[in-house]
């Protein structure tokens, strides 16, 4: 009772409060690059000027991945920094299975001078709308 007494009187600090979390939340999900919708990864791969980095492990990206994607587990990303060198002047495209997690990726290589950004909805998003997906033998 005290609570919802305390928010009614300081509802100004509250909302203070509210704004300035969701603010702090929304800086630090671009810190790990912009969402890109699929449409968008297929226009960056098919002009030349993206190059898409797939987080998953390596059964989930033998089961289907995006054609040309790079395999990169996102346990092993720092050691392939130097493999990712090649790929400087095009934009990393991250994907991993729900796009939740290419965010700490991408935040990582951003720091590291890399230009970054992350598939909207993962992989689940890429094949929910039926496009092409390569899978491993």
């Amino acid at each position: 009772m005290d609570f919802f007494v305390f928010i009614s009187e300081q509802w100004v600090l509250v909302s203070i409060l509210v704004v300035l979390v969701w603010a702090l939340a929304f800086s630090e999900r671009l810190k790990g690059g912009k969402p890109v919708s699929a449409h968008e990864v297929t226009r960056l791969v098919n002009s030349g000027d993206g190059v898409v980095v797939d987080l998953r492990d390596g059964k989930e990206f033998s089961a289907g991945h995006i054609a040309g994607a790079l395999h990169i587990p996102q346990s092993k990303v720092n050691d392939s920094e130097k493999d990712l060198e090649q790929y400087r002047d095009r934009t990393l495209v991250l994907v991993d299975k729900m796009g939740q997690h290419a965010g700490r990726v991408g935040k990582k290589l951003r720091e590291a001078g890399f230009e970054v950004r992350r598939l909207q909805g993962g992989m689940a998003e890429w094949s929910g709308q039926g496009l092409p997906l390569v899978k491993k033998k």
